[in-house]
């Protein structure tokens, strides 16, 4: 291990992956590149939980707030994007440290699975248009001839699912003529090691409700409206619940319960994702830095 080997610091939601990953970063003089699927999106930090004003200059961030809510996003584009964050890092001869808690992502930037291709609208609206002229077997057939295992899988008449399977045939056709994979840390030969928080269920729960209260009093409410339904990162855990209150279909109280039961999911099965994950070593937060020092070999200047 070397000071170029990445830090990638994941957890559950309110594990504290932010204060940590921002004192692990002035102790060992690194920057931080997000990874959460959901604070890449500007003007969003209450929902997403995203790092303050204060935490944002304390140290520098890349991929945090850069992309319009209204704007898709993929785990290959991320994984790209991550890769040329590290490597300008590295060339400046600072430590990288990746924190965020979107398994996908993470998963995509070291390696380990070829995320499927970038979301292509004119291709949506063209096959939308096919499927409007000609009946369900003809895009079967379609489907038969780009990709025959999944094909033979699906009903002819289960239109829906055929359009999507033709779909993502056609976009990974496409796909495959580039003249290079997409980058990852593991093509781009930079080594890496991932940290899983490991917190209590009690306290994480505890936080959850701390972290609600907390949304709601900053103004989740009028982030979401301001937001609005129609945005591609409204999907987040948050803007549904604080919509559906804005709306008139819940009371306060219903709201905060909501919030909590929703974001008490999401916490579960991020530790699930993180289970399966092989690479992943599981660690109490007070014994990181130890961690960091013993198997990235990373030294603070003073040392």
């Amino acid at each position: 291990m070397s000071d170029r080997t990445v830090l990638i610091l994941s957890g559950a939601t309110a594990s504290g992956k932010t204060d940590l990953a921002i004192a692990l970063a002035q102790e060992f003089d690194a920057e931080i590149v997000g990874a959460d699927s959901r604070q890449i999106y500007r003007d969003m930090p209450v929902g997403t939980a995203g790092p303050s004003p204060g935490q944002l200059a304390a140290v520098p961030h890349h991929l945090i707030g850069f992309l319009d809510p209204f704007e898709r996003y993929s785990a290959g584009r991320y994984a790209e994007d991550a890769v040329r964050a590290i490597s300008s890092i590295h060339r400046r001869g600072k430590r990288a440290i990746v924190v965020g808690g979107t398994g996908f992502y993470i998963r995509a930037l070291t390696g380990g699975v070829e995320p499927a291709p970038q979301y292509d609208e004119a291709l949506r609206v063209r096959l939308a248009r096919e499927a409007s002229l000609h009946p369900p077997e003809f895009l079967a057939d379609w489907l038969r001839l780009r990709d025959p295992r999944r094909g033979r899988e699906l009903h002819p008449m289960d239109a829906y699912r055929v359009l999507r399977a033709l779909e993502v045939a056609m976009a990974r056709s496409a796909h495959s003529l580039r003249k290079a994979p997409l980058r990852n840390l593991k093509n781009a030969a930079i080594a890496w090691k991932l940290f899983f928080l490991d917190v209590p269920w009690p306290a994480i729960d505890r936080r959850i409700s701390q972290r609600v209260a907390a949304m709601i009093e900053k103004g989740l409410l009028e982030e979401a409206e301001r937001v609005g339904e129609r945005a591609i990162a409204a999907s987040a855990v948050g803007y549904p619940q604080a919509l559906a209150y804005l709306r008139g279909w819940s009371t306060h109280g219903e709201l905060r319960a909501t919030l909590e039961r929703a974001t008490r999911r999401y916490a579960r099965r991020q530790r699930a994702w993180f289970r399966g994950e092989p690479a992943t070593e599981w660690t109490a937060p007070e014994l990181i830095r130890s961690a960091v020092r013993e198997k990235l070999r990373w030294r603070t200047k003073r040392e």
